[in-house]
């Protein structure tokens, strides 16, 4: 078994069509999602969206992989070494 990992995951989603998908994937990883803050950024045309997360790397990875390969989503994580 991984050993749990604190983190934070920055996205930022330039095409609104593609939300549903993330919002999908997002949910399917509930489980090591600790808090979620999403920011309308009307003005730029783009949404951001903060997660605090705690999971194995497997999972965040699983995660993250996932969602950078949605057109129009930029993906940064942030992990702790322990």
């Amino acid at each position: 078994m991984s050993e749990s990992r604190l983190g934070t995951v920055g996205i930022v989603v330039d095409d609104p069509e593609v939300t549903p998908l993330l919002n999908a994937i997002l949910h399917e990883y509930a489980d090591i999602i600790v808090g979620r803050l999403g920011i309308p950024y009307r003005s730029r045309g783009v949404s951001i969206i903060a997660l605090a997360v705690d999971g194995s790397m497997d999972a965040i990875s699983g995660m993250t992989g996932r969602l950078g390969q949605l057109q129009g989503v930029s993906v940064k994580a942030a992990i702790s070494r322990r």
